[in-house]
């Protein structure tokens, strides 16, 4: 092995004395020969610092190079990290935006219910109470604004807001249907149609156009129908009190019922169209509802008449009448007085002719002045819940 070593180690010296062997440079200068010797020993010096030059070299251009692609690599991972900041940013601004929309839907709902409430009941105190029964809403709410932020813990005080809104809504359509019921039943029992005073006054709507400014989903169902049963409640409570269930006169008594009599001037069968109330002369004629008069003056047979429009096609007429209390265009209210008791026209004697007619059709009055005291009660409801809405509007 040693001997293999020593034939190596001979080899390569002779290979590197091939390649070095002792160099002289001759240089001519001013006439004079000079000449400088290059040992091998030297030559292989030289060649040895050009190696480790080289190999130097080599390693500071390979240590670069690294250094550029740490650097690079760097830059990416910082790329990287500030398009994950940018993402969670978006995603902060996201939230917060899906925050705000949601704040602006719950005070549109709220001031949508606080408009409603105020406009149908005239006071917000038992707002409070209705609040202390909402619960949780049920499960399976889907289209709900809440879903827009579930990932945003900060938005849950709003979830809750707004599910105990929603509740709320369903527990006061509750509440308000169930008033209107007792308001049609009311209607029902001086032998009128709901249903049909409230179709007559569909018709009669309008108004500008005026675009929803909030988000489709903002007017939840329970919103919608809440509105819709307070329009229904609105309507059939302000339809019973133009309802003529006020007495028009003082007298205590009938002289002449509606429907079949003799004639007083000629005997004959003849159709009576209303009530004839006896009473002194100049007596005061009170309106038996509110609404608006509609004429003063003479009818043939009638004399003297008031007529007062009540709305939903209802019109109480007053005849035979010694004076008037009023004039065309007036609003009254129950009770107003409007006339004075005489008899004029075709009239035997001193006393009121009164007429309920609806849509121009005579209809007999006695189911409007013998109402029920339940009938009663919930007029004066009605009466007293419009008395506050005037006030505080």
């Amino acid at each position: 092995m040693s001997h293999q070593k020593k034939k190596g180690g001979a080899g390569l010296r002779d290979r590197l004395a091939a390649l070095c062997p002792e160099r002289e440079i001759f240089l001519r200068s001013g006439g004079q020969v000079k000449f400088i010797r290059i040992s091998r020993r030297a030559q292989i010096g030289a060649f040895g610092l050009a190696a480790i030059a080289l190999l130097g070299w080599g390693g500071v251009t390979l240590s670069m190079m690294v250094n550029s692609l740490s650097v690079a690599h760097q830059r990416a991972a910082l790329d990287q990290q500030g398009r994950s900041v940018a993402t969670a940013a978006s995603k902060v601004d996201g939230y917060r935006k899906s925050v705000d929309d949601l704040a602006q839907d719950l005070e549109a709902r709220q001031d949508f219910m606080d408009d409603l409430y105020k406009t149908h009941f005239g006071t917000e105190d038992s707002k409070a109470e209705g609040a202390d029964l909402v619960g949780p809403e049920k499960a399976g709410k889907k289209d709900t604004p809440s879903a827009k932020i579930s990932m945003a813990p900060e938005a849950a005080p709003l979830v809750r807001l707004e599910e105990r809104q929603r509740r709320f809504a369903l527990l006061l359509t509750a509440a308000v249907e169930r008033r209107a019921n007792k308001a049609a039943a009311a209607i029902r029992s001086f032998g009128l149609n709901p249903d049909s005073l409230a179709r007559n006054a569909a018709r009669a709507q309008g108004g500008p156009f005026v675009p929803w400014k909030g988000e489709k989903g903002a007017m939840t169902d329970e919103l919608e129908h809440l509105a819709d049963a307070m329009a229904r409640m609105e309507f059939l409570e302000r339809s019973l009190l133009t309802i003529p269930s006020g007495k028009p006169t003082a007298a205590p008594m009938l002289s002449s019922s509606y429907g079949y009599r003799r004639d007083p001037f000629n005997g004959h069968a003849a159709f009576h169209a209303g009530l004839d109330f006896p009473g002194r002369y100049g007596q005061s004629i009170q309106a038996a509802a509110g609404g608006k008069v509609s004429f003063v003056g003479q009818r043939q047979g009638y004399g003297n008449v008031v007529e007062v429009e009540h709305g939903n096609g209802l019109m109480t007429r007053y005849a035979h009448l010694s004076g008037f209390a009023s004039r065309v265009g007036q609003q009254v209210a129950r009770g107003d007085t409007i006339g004075r008791m005489g008899s004029t026209g075709r009239s035997t004697g001193t006393h009121l002719h009164f007429e309920v007619r609806l849509n121009g059709q005579a209809i007999n009055p006695r189911r409007f002045l013998e109402a029920r005291k339940d009938v009663l009660q919930v007029q004066q409801v009605a009466t007293a819940r419009f008395a506050d809405v005037g006030n505080r509007s």
